[in-house]
Formats: C-alpha cells, structure tokens, sequence
C-alpha cells in the first residue's frame, strides 16, 4: 500500500526531502535482514538525523497508523528487521550515531543508537575502559540493535551480554513523548526497571533515543590457546568439564569438522584440518600469576577429555589468529552454499554434550550438511545448515531438521534463542516454550505500551 504524497511531505517537512526514501529501488536495501525470510518493502524509508526529529517521526507515523520497523544495520538473524507488510515504514537510525559522553571517572558512557559496536569499543578502550559485548556482526552491527536483540558474543561466558551493561536508556513512546529510565548511578530503584524491559524487546515497546551503557576495567593479563580433539563429543565433554571444574574462561568457543574445514579453506590460517573439532580459549584477569594457573588447569582438563594437541598463542598476532577463526566461521560456510540457515538454539552448559550429538544425529536422518559452532562455554550453540532454498525437496528437510533441532533443546531444558532473537523466524515456537498464558501476558504488556501494534507488528508475539 502507497504511503500518500501529503503524509510523505509531511515525514519530509521533519526530517528533510532528501531523508525520506521514496523510489522502490531505495527502499528494496531494507526490505530484509540476516535471516532466511522473504523480503518486504517498505511503504517508505525516513532517516532522522537528531533526537527531536526521530520523536516527530514515531508521533506521526504513530497517528497515521503506519507499522514502524526500526533499523539499524539490519544484520540480525530473526527476521526483526523485515518491515510489517503494506503501508509499514522503516525509520532507519545509522545516522543517530553519536557517542555523547564517555565517563572515565564514572565508568559509563552514554551514546545514541546509531553508534556502530566495534567503534564504540575502541573509543572507550582508546580511554583505558573496556565494554566486553562483541557479537559477530559488531563491525556494522548498531549499540541500538544490539539492545533489542540483547546481543551476545565471543566473551559473554565470564562478562555478560548486552543487557548486563545498560544502565539506562531514553526511549520514544507511542504518542513521540520522551520516557527516561535508568541512572548514571551504580544503584537504581526510582520506578521500573524499563531498561530491563526493553533489551531483548526488538522494537516491540518504544523507540530508543539514547543509551546509558556500563564500561569495566580492561583485564590486566589473558592467555589464549587452541585445543584439537580427534572427535567433536570430546570437545563438547570438555567443555562441560571446565565449567564443572569452576573455571569461567574469558571465552570457550567451539567449531567442528566442517567448520574447521571450511574456515581454513576461506582465510589459510593454519588449522588443523584432520581434527574432529576445536576449542577456542581463553583466560583473563587482573594478575598474569592467577591467568597462568587458570590456563594450566584448563590444558590439564583438556588433556583428560583427550585433547590431541594444545596450540598456546605466545603473542598478539598468534592470538589474533585464533579468534580470526572463530569469527571467520559464519562467512565461511555462507560461501559454501547458496543459502545457510544459522540457528542459536542454548541449552545449560552440562547438556551441550546431548546437543551437539543430537545436532549430528538430525543432520545424518535429514541427509544434511551442517557446521556447528558457537559459545559453548554458555550453551549458545550454532548450527548451521548449509543448503540451497531454490531446492524445494533439500529445504523442506532443512525445515524439518530445525524443528527436530528446537524440540531437542527444549526437551534439554534450553531455550529457542540465546543471542537472536525471535522476531518473525521463531514466532510460531514461542508457545512451545513457554504456554498459552504467558503469551497473552507479554501481548497484554505490549498492548499497554503499544495500543494499535504498531510498533515491530508481526514480531516475537503473535
């Protein structure tokens, strides 16, 4: 449905002609996400470049009954950032990319939602602070989207994701009236917790303005290490035996076969391609004699489990290498195929064992080839099947593989998502999760923030 030529005018009056993205061809670069969902196009793109205009543009798309999908980098897994069908609109935020303040005292900082993560995290380390959520995708992903989805990452075993370190937020309701929740104070009762509330919220409850977000101290000492097992369930036994043994590394990454085998293929670093699978490792803290006791404890339970070999990063560079293949192994095996179906299905620690060696059993049934990684050390795994959706008999199994891969997590206690989201992807789970009641209890919830469905309409509740 088009959006008029008199309400277009009206969006342009606020934020300029040149901000509102009217031609199809425009508005098809965010008509999608990350996710493997169908496109859709937005009735209209507008692009705030301050505060004040982003609240003028909620209030009148608000009033007009517009659906409003609000962007960031779109590089979410879930669907979260595909637009509502028909007249919705996409009020993208990238130019809201601000750091307002960064306190080296007072160890916050605030910004606007548009502040890229990576950026972020250089410029406060640039101040000797350190903000320890670095998803994959934290090159281009946006503080913002981050919030909504309550990204995770590489060092969220022992630091936390994103909503650990929100202090508090401005936001934009429903009428375009700014909400502040929240301190700069370590300590915060006056009224609800909304920061709370909105992290993980994906855009289904107000509009982010600005952001109050923790910094900590930089660790003073890390050892990063590569451990090679000839079998993968021997990697995911380690892993539950480290945090069994009540060591909380940094960071516990583990990659399989494919995974190994597709990385090395891409970016020729080194790794060890025979190898059933791998973990990545590392330990931090504030003195380099308790790192090294950690790191000793972790290769003595590794060996245990059968580790076949333990790589030891002896400088920066070598360290680098580890993690470039951690995070070089979602590029990979999308280049391996024409289509890849990344899921984050989590289960507690101790049931990673099960999960991957139920991941492997579907893949075999379903006559699939999947890659599986992630954070093991916090139950986030990743599997990811490599397929081509054009085939219409190869992603109907792929289909019945994800369902099958869902059902086990939950029968182990886990969750649909750790780190992705639900938005439209995994909508139709959510009652398997939970039940009946609790759905209409966050539409309920919704309703009062968000009395037309407006806001993200057709996500994470339905």
């Amino acid at each position: 449905m088009a959006i008029s030529p008199a309400l277009g005018k009206e969006f342009m009056d606020i934020v300029g002609k040149d901000n509102v993205l009217t031609e199809e061809t425009d508005r098809q670069a965010y008509s999608y996400d990350a996710a493997v969902l169908s496109p859709v196009v937005p009735a209209l793109v507008v692009i705030p470049t301050n505060q004040e205009e982003l609240g003028k543009v909620v209030k009148l798309a608000y009033e007009n009954g517009l659906p409003i999908t609000v962007r960031g980098s779109g590089t979410n897994l879930s669907g979260a950032s595909i637009p509502e069908e028909g007249d919705g609109i996409v009020i993208l935020t990238n130019r809201l990319n601000k750091i307002l303040e960064i306190n080296q005292e007072d160890l916050y900082a605030v910004v606007e939602p548009g502040v890229i993560t990576a950026q972020f995290a250089a410029a406060v380390a640039q101040r000797g602070l350190f903000y320890p959520p670095d998803p994959g995708s934290q090159g281009v992903s946006t503080l913002g989207g981050n919030v909504a989805l309550n990204a995770g990452g590489l060092r969220g075993l022992k630091y936390g994701v994103t909503k650990d370190y929100i202090m508090g937020m401005e936001i934009f309701d429903y009428r375009g009236e700014l909400i502040k929740s929240g301190s700069r104070t370590v300590k915060y009762v006056t009224g609800y917790n909304m920061p709370a509330l909105m992290a993980a919220s994906e855009g289904t409850l107000g509009v982010f303005s600005n952001l109050i977000i923790k910094l900590v101290p930089p660790p003073k000492a890390a050892k990063a290490m590569m451990a090679v097992f000839d079998d993968i369930n021997q990697a995911s036994e380690t892993v539950a035996s480290i945090i069994a043994a009540h060591i909380i590394p940094c960071t516990l990454e583990l990659l399989d076969k494919n995974c190994i085998k597709y990385v090395e293929a891409d970016a020729k670093i080194g790794l060890p391609v025979e190898a059933g699978g791998i973990l990545l490792i590392e330990v931090d803290g504030g003195h380099a004699q308790m790192v090294e006791e950690d790191a000793a404890k972790v290769m003595e339970i590794c060996k245990k489990c059968g580790c076949s070999d333990i790589r030891i990063a002896s400088n920066e560079e070598e360290k680098n290498k580890i993690w470039a293949a951690r995070r070089n192994a979602l590029p990979a095996l999308a280049r391996a195929r024409p289509t890849t179906v990344l899921e984050d299905a989590t289960v507690p620690r101790s049931q990673i064992p099960a999960m991957i060696k139920a991941v492997n059993e579907i893949a075999k049934k379903y006559r699939l080839e999947v890659g599986t990684f992630g954070h093991a050390g916090d139950g986030n795994l990743h599997p990811t099947i490599l397929c081509d959706r054009r085939d219409k008999e190869e992603f109907h199994r792929v289909e019945q593989a994800v369902d099958e891969i869902f059902d086990v997590a939950l029968r182990l206690k886990g969750t649909l998502s750790g780190e992705h989201g639900i938005g439209m992807a995994k909508a139709k789970w959510m009652e398997k999760e939970t039940n009946r009641a609790t759905i209409e209890f966050a539409k309920n919830l919704r309703r009062a923030l968000d009395p037309k469905m407006l806001f993200n309409a057709g996500k994470k509740f339905v």
